[in-house]
């Protein structure tokens, strides 16, 4: 991990601000940055995994199952 330093004007013009992330690729004609969408991982307990499939059972053999697999 590396830091670059970019005019402030290149900033504000692209909407780069302090947390921005962003990816470098090295091209032919030079470096290419571009924004990177960061999107949050939620990891669910063993029991909210265990509630999604019991709420979700559509009839008494698919709960059967989901009591199964809880």
């Amino acid at each position: 991990m590396g830091a670059v330093v970019i005019p402030a004007a290149l900033r504000r013009r692209f909407g780069i601000e302090e947390g921005s992330l962003l990816i470098a690729e090295g091209r032919e004609e030079g470096i290419f940055l571009s924004f990177v969408l960061a999107v949050p991982l939620e990891s669910y307990s063993p029991e909210r995994k265990a509630e999604f499939l019991l709420s979700n059972a559509v009839d008494g053999e698919d709960y059967a199952r989901a009591e199964e697999e809880v």
